[in-house]
């Protein structure tokens, strides 16, 4: 990792607390969009997960533990408590029917549209500022 020898100037000080500030308000949204949803924001975080994995990646546990950066058990436990509410659902894959896959129920693609709006709305809405933050911290504005 090749830090920095030349100390942070005020400013920079200021962009990043900015950013984090401006990061911050965009998720405590993304929470509060969740909650208002009747799910939890790890729960939401999941259901993009799963909709929004790479061509030809499986949306197994482990690549979701993966990308969600949580322990493989934990998964299964947000796993599980979609799958009770009806937002999602486990499937063998079908070239090896041990391998588990995850999905999304039609009642898991319309909570996870109406979020998804929503957060592109507000992004549209907080991106410019989050933009010119971004650009501070990096030395380009």
């Amino acid at each position: 990792m090749g830090a920095r020898t030349a100390a942070l100037s005020a400013r920079e000080f200021e962009a990043l607390a900015e950013l984090r500030y401006q990061i911050r308000r965009f998720l405590r949204f993304s929470e509060d969009q969740a909650r208002a949803n009747g799910i939890e924001p790890q729960q939401h975080q999941l259901l993009l997960a799963i909709k929004g994995l790479p061509d030809g990646v499986k949306p197994t546990i482990g690549e979701l533990a993966e990308r969600m950066m949580i322990r493989h058990h934990s998964a299964v436990e947000l796993v599980n408590r979609l799958v009770e509410r009806g937002v999602a659902e486990r499937t063998h894959a079908e070239t090896d029917h041990r391998e588990v896959l995850v999905r999304l129920t039609k009642e898991g693609e319309k909570l996870l549209h109406n979020l998804s709006v929503a957060h592109h709305e507000e992004l549209r809405s907080a991106g410019p500022e989050l933009m010119k933050t971004l650009s501070q911290v990096l030395g380009r504005a």
